[in-house]
Formats: C-alpha cells, structure tokens, sequence
C-alpha cells in the first residue's frame, strides 16, 4: 500500500487520546498508508511513496456533517433564502419546501453540487438525508466522499390548502410501510457497496408524519441492526402544537414514552424543546431528557436564522450535556459556513461570547459527528483512523496574518483556505478544486432544473401564485 507524508506540518489538529480531545501540534510530520493514518508527529522514518511540504499548512481531520438534504436544497438558492410565512411561525417547511421541489432529471446534478461544496468546504463524511432515487449509492460512491445514507420514508406527508392550516395526508396506510421496507434494502445496499465507504442510518422523516407503530418499528430495526437512527423533531411551532394536540405531550417527551430517545438516536434540529421561549410552556424536562438518554441533536443553523429562528442556546444545550453534531441541511453545503453561524448565532442569542467556546464547534463537526454515527475511526487524527485529513493553506490572504490557525478558518477564510481534501486516503479535492465532479457543468444542469421548478409552482401552490410572487427580487427588473 502507498504511505504519503505531510513532512514537518507547520500545524496539525492532533488527537490526544489519553486527554479525550483535539490538540495542536507544530511542526510534525502526518502519515497516512492506503486509508488509515499511520502516524501523528515528529520524526517519521518510514517508507515513502509521496512526500509533500507541510511549511505552509495546517492539517485536520476531515469534517463530519451530521444532516443535510443534497438532492433539493442547493436548487433553492436564490428562492428561499428569505421566504416569509406568518401563518407557519415563518417555517419555510410547509408553504415553500413542498413548492419549489425537484424533478428526477434535476436530482443528480442537484446532488454533485452539493457533494463538490461539502468536499471543497473540508467535509468527509457526510448523512445523506434523501428520498431514495436510482443512481443514488453510486453517486456518492463516485464523489469521493465518506456517506452514511439516510433513506427517508413517512406515513403522512403534510399539505396546505388555504396557507394556514396544516392537514397531514394519512389516506395510504401502505405509505410508510413501503418507504420502510425500500430504507431496509437501501441501507443494506450501502453497507456492501464495493466502494467502502457507504454505510446506512435509520432515518424516518419527521416525528409528525410518522405513525406510532412505525415510529417504534423503525428504531427496533435499528436496535437489531446496530444502525444510528435519525429523526426531524422539535424543528417547528407547528409540529409542536400538532403534537400536543394529538398526545398531550412535548414531541420529545412523546418520543421517549415511545422508546425512541436512546444513545443511538439523532434529532434533526431539535430547536422547539419545552424551554424555548416561542413556546411559553410550563415544563423545563425535554433539555434534560436528551441528556439523560444519550440522544444526539444535527445542529443546523443556517437554515434556520434566514428566518429568524434559533437554538436556545446551543452552549446550553452543550452545558446540560447534550452531544452536538453539526449539519448543513441547506445551501451552501459549506460547513465552515455552518460551524461559523452556530457560534455567531449561540453567542448572539444568549447575549454572551461565553456561550460557546471554539472548541465546542470544532469537536462538534469532528467528534460529536463521529459519535453520533457511532464511529471511533473518523472525526480525528490518530493511528489507525480513517485518512480522512485536510489540508488548509496557512499563506492564503484570508489566514493572515496567522496566529490562531482555527479561529483565521472558521471565522474568516472558511473554504477560501481549504487547499487539498483527502478522503480514505485518495485525493478529491486539489488546489481549492473537487476532483471527482465537474462543478461547473452540474451547476448549469441545476440552473434548468431551478427553472423547470419555478415554471411549476403556479400548478403547485395552493394559491396558484408564481415563484416571483412567492419569492419577489430583491429589486424589481427593468
């Protein structure tokens, strides 16, 4: 097997194992043989295959994303970025996200730029939350990048009539039973994918659209098959009235009675817990609740604060104990991006920098993912992990001048500095540029496919209102 060196790093995010966290270390030497690292630090003396200069580099462990939706969301840029619907606590959800929606000729190229932006951004793992489509494992096999796929199924997908009231369509009750079924063969699809680096996750769609009685099924399967599980709950004002009107309880304390809150399952968003101010509920448990029980929350702020929504506060929820995992869910598929708005947006709801450390995020998007997609081999830089490593250029414009090397990346520079990605030790990103998809040519696809999308809306919309009306320029045109 070929062993490349990164010789005398000017500054590598290392592992301390016996401390349990990141640490820097300067001016050492990375190794990595075929896909697993072979050595962190000073001196390395074995064989050599490819030697590259580390002067002018910093090296990570490659990003883990923890929740996104590749296949829709980078076809609407542009469209939902400040959508605004009053009658839905301004959730783009349910007047938007079932409006401006792909087709089946848009879907791939919808989903290569979201792969070529995660990798271009430091991401080497990514949780594909997608509908499955044909082509789908092999898409992600032939980007390069380490996926754990999250085949979505529901009972009930919700509709709007009239832009106010929310009605759930529970007429099929081979609905959810059928997307279950297609998730248990896609899941064991992607854990013998030639490719190696494919793996499945348990991933209903959300906790409103979701019987009972599949809800428990879905997370026995993963019990018996040791697979993460993955949920969307406590993500809007309207779920968590539905609800309690159907149960009496929070979403997350439902979910517990259910037997679905364990050490293996992950809450999509889970903004909407008893605490939340919007909410004005008398109960403080459901914080608590995810601590006790283990239970990751895919933080994604994005998405949320272009509609003036927020985690309250992710330091809290940090500080009680929760495991946090970062997720990019929306367009720019960037996770600097999103690593930068989970700490500017916490600091800025709490009304304090002392929400949140840094470090926080940082060990969010590497080790907080790893441990919610139950791996010890990604998310750090030590022998025998996955070569899953970036490579930032400490002499790109947006690091200088150069003394604290994560904060200059997360803050300022993000993917402007990323210069090389490595993925189970193969090359995908050179220079700044993906490797492995042609950016350019899948952008213009996905620019048809954003007009054959805004040329259905009026079909679509409840309303028959266009996408200009729905989503009006900045400015009119001339």
């Amino acid at each position: 097997m070929k062993t490349t060196v990164i010789r005398n790093a000017a500054w590598v995010v290392a592992w301390n194992d016996a401390l349990g966290r990141h640490q820097y270390m300067r001016d050492v030497d990375v190794a990595f043989t075929g896909n697993q690292i072979s050595h962190v630090g000073g001196g390395y003396d074995g064989p050599v295959d490819a030697e590259i200069p580390g002067g002018d580099v910093m090296v990570m462990p490659g990003l883990v994303n923890i929740h996104s939706h590749p296949t829709s969301e980078p076809l609407r840029k542009g469209i939902t970025d400040e959508t605004r619907s009053p009658n839905f606590y301004h959730s783009s959800l349910y007047e938007y996200l079932t409006i401006f929606n792909n087709d089946p000729e848009g879907t791939p190229p919808c989903h290569k730029v979201a792969m070529a932006e995660l990798l271009q951004s430091g991401c080497t793992t990514i949780v594909d939350y997608s509908m499955p489509f044909d082509g789908w494992l092999d898409l992600l096999a032939e980007a390069g990048i380490r996926a754990c796929v999250a085949p979505s199924f529901r009972d009930a997908p919700w509709y709007t009539k009239d832009g106010h009231l929310l009605e759930y369509d529970w007429s099929d009750p081979e609905r959810g039973p059928k997307g279950f079924e297609v998730a248990k063969r896609t899941i064991d699809l992607a854990n013998q994918h030639p490719s190696g680096r494919l793996t499945g996750m348990m991933s209903p769609a959300q906790v409103d659209t979701l019987s009972p009685e599949l809800l428990r099924q879905a997370h026995d399967y993963a019990e018996e098959r040791n697979l993460p599980f993955q949920i969307h709950a406590a993500q809007s004002v309207n779920e968590f009235v539905e609800m309690v009107r159907r149960h009496g309880k929070t979403p997350i304390r439902w979910m517990d009675d259910m037997g679905v809150l364990t050490d293996r399952s992950i809450i999509g968003h889970g903004i909407f817990l008893d605490h939340h101010p919007w909410l004005h509920w008398s109960t403080r448990e459901d914080l608590d609740l995810l601590a006790e029980r283990g239970v990751t929350v895919a933080h994604c702020p994005t998405v949320f604060m272009r509609r003036g929504i927020a985690l309250n506060t992710l330091g809290g929820y940090l500080k009680a104990g929760v495991n946090i995992g970062i997720g990019t869910d929306t367009y720019p598929h960037n996770i600097l991006d999103e690593m930068r708005n989970a700490a500017t947006v916490a600091r800025a709801v709490a009304g304090t920098v002392d929400d949140l450390n840094t470090s926080d995020i940082f060990e969010a998007a590497t080790i907080g993912g790893a441990k919610a997609l139950r791996r010890d081999d990604i998310g750090r830089l030590a022998v025998g992990a996955k070569a899953d490593l970036v490579l930032v250029d400490l002499k790109n414009q947006a690091m200088r001048p150069l003394r604290e090397p994560l904060r200059s990346l997360l803050y300022v520079a993000a993917e402007r500095a990323v210069r090389d990605v490595y993925v189970d030790g193969r090359l995908v990103v050179e220079g700044g540029k993906c490797l492995t998809i042609d950016l350019d040519a899948e952008l213009t696809a996905l620019e048809a496919a954003q007009q054959r999308s805004m040329a259905r809306v009026p079909e679509i919309d409840f309303a028959n209102r266009t996408a200009d009306e729905m989503a009006p320029m900045v400015y009119d045109v001339h």
